[in-house]
């Protein structure tokens, strides 16, 4: 057994299922405490001289923390990772006034990593991850969610989505799979109504199908705004992905109010994703649910823009929320679920206490992993961030810089 020592602060939610409300802002403390990791598990965390005897006597090794903070590993449920390309360019045209409309009209936006992905190697997507999750893991990322929907063709949605399993098994984050073929429409396809449909036809006889045969997702997602899928076009996908295995989740209400919050929590979703165009309506359906109330703050950061999900509102009804980095190259390109935690305190109003809540537990009920990790207690998986800090508080405190020290998955140290 290890013991990690030393430590000048725990601080961690607790439970194993989603935390609403004035209870988000309830941490577990253990000032100067310890923990002790059996394998990939937490045995015990607290005072050093509250250890049982039976696991004092069975600690063969010890971490010396050097003063650090001990939180849970984030939970990053909403990326976009097994890409292909970057599009800087249309960032510096962002900067220059042009909108992200107007980009995708001229032929840039997703359609633009389209390409890029299509032309890549499965080889060569593993190793874009790889790359990404490393980063994700230096920032304090213990498990991710990561998308398809930069293929939009059979063959190239499955091709990021064994990218997505061959990395898996090296990428020191757990990576979780989602197929979002709905994520537009491809170039070949977006000509008339006719042959929009004809690519949701595709969605569910051929894609998610052959997925589903190969296990390749866990979920399945759709984008449903304005220009992009109707509520019923996504409605069918994803009760498609359901029949088939895979658990809903939604890109909902992002740009317009589409009522794509109200949908995912009829549809039992796992997670309504981005939400900054929620409806008081669509507020009211994700409380009265189980779904995830999923917020994407650096994505409206990084768009420049004015508005940012009801993040107070949505608490304050008792919807569960969670938060995440939205990690893609046109509207969210940082792997630093910190960067999220400090948006989501300073830009959302969340407290730091509520911001953590949401990026770690919150995060794994997103999942519908909470039984497993997202917290630091007994008999949970042993993912855990070790920050140069003296207080928890510091993570938004002391904004601008990585304050990971060091970042333990399933008991075993990986950045």
């Amino acid at each position: 057994m290890l013991l990690v020592r030393n430590l000048s602060q725990i601080a961690t939610p607790a439970g194993r299922g989603p935390v609403r409300g004035a209870a988000m802002r309830s941490l577990t403390i253990h000032d100067r405490g310890v923990l002790v990791i059996d394998g990939d598990r937490f045995m015990y965390a607290g005072a050093e001289s509250a250890v049982p005897p039976e696991i004092r006597a069975k600690i063969d090794c010890d971490f010396d923390g050097r003063g650090a903070t001990a939180i849970p590993g984030f939970v990053d449920s909403h990326t976009h990772i097994p890409f292909a390309g970057f599009r800087e360019s249309e960032f510096n045209r962002r900067l220059q006034g042009e909108t992200y409309a107007q980009i995708a009209e001229s032929g840039g936006g997703i359609n633009a990593t389209v390409f890029a992905t299509r032309r890549a190697t499965q080889q060569e997507l593993v190793e874009h991850i790889l790359t990404r999750t490393r980063t994700m893991a230096r920032y304090g990322t213990t498990t991710a969610e990561a998308k398809s929907g930069y293929g939009l063709d059979l063959a190239s949605e499955l091709k990021q989505l064994r990218a997505v399993r061959e990395a898996g098994a090296q990428s020191p984050v757990r990576l979780v799979a989602t197929c979002l073929a709905a994520h537009e429409f491809p170039p070949e396809s977006r000509g008339s109504d006719a042959a929009r449909q004809g690519y949701v036809s595709t969605i569910l006889s051929e894609i998610l199908p052959a997925v589903a045969a190969d296990k390749l997702a866990v979920f399945c997602d759709a984008f449903v705004e304005r220009g992009v899928f109707t509520r019923g076009q996504g409605e069918a996908v994803l009760r498609g992905g359901t029949a088939l295995g895979m658990m809903p989740r939604l890109h909902a209400d992002e740009l317009t109010d589409t009522d794509g919050a109200s949908l995912a929590a009829s549809l039992g979703a796992a997670s309504a994703d981005h939400l900054m165009f929620i409806s008081d309506r669509g507020i009211a359906a994700l409380a009265a649910s189980d779904t995830v109330a999923n917020l994407l703050p650096a994505t409206s950061f990084f768009l420049m823009a004015d508005r940012y999900a009801p993040a107070r509102r949505l608490i304050d009804r008792g919807a569960i929320v969670s938060l995440s980095s939205d990690c893609n190259p046109g509207s969210s390109m940082t792997e630093s679920m910190q960067t999220v935690v400090q948006l989501a305190t300073l830009q959302m109003k969340l407290t730091v206490e509520e911001s953590l809540t949401a990026a770690t537990l919150n995060g794994a009920y997103s999942l519908r992993m909470a039984n497993e990790i997202g917290s630091i207690e007994a008999g949970k998986r042993a993912d855990f961030i070790l920050l140069d800090a003296p207080n928890y508080l510091h993570l938004v405190y002391h904004f601008g810089v990585n304050l990971v020290a060091a970042v333990f998955r399933d008991g075993r140290q990986v950045a």
